[in-house]
């Protein structure tokens, strides 16, 4: 493996679709995922895994049962494992940087039309 920059604008360019994250590299265990949000996703958890969400460009909100938190561009939060959230993109399209477990499942605890098992590589 040789090392590699991305430019996100670019990368984030390549897809169109919502809810459908992109593995755009690899760290150890981990993957950095790009994802465009659009609307609601579902309220959901993950047993083992935690997740941060970077927002690159738009805004997100991420309802928590404590309260929701507004997370603006060039701002991210890391959501434990085990707790319950609900990304929503506001004021339009929102793009997201993730990076969390290989492991980790899109709809976490629950399985929806929205469940992705197999990602797409951007690299």
């Amino acid at each position: 493996m040789t090392a590699a920059k991305v430019n996100l604008a670019e990368a984030f360019a390549t897809f169109h679709d919502h809810w459908n994250p992109r593995v755009a590299g690899d760290i150890n265990n981990f993957q950095v995922k790009l994802v465009k949000f659009d609307g609601r996703f579902d309220w959901h958890h993950h047993e083992v895994e935690d997740e941060l969400f970077l927002v690159v460009a738009g805004r997100m909100k991420m309802g928590l049962r404590t309260g929701d938190v507004i997370v603006e561009p060039g701002e991210f939060i890391i959501v434990p494992h085990g707790t319950e959230h609900c990304p929503e993109a506001l004021d339009g399209e929102c793009h997201v940087l993730l990076l969390e477990p290989g492991s980790t499942l899109n709809t976490g605890n629950v399985e929806t039309e929205k469940t992705k098992k197999t990602l797409e590589r951007l690299d």
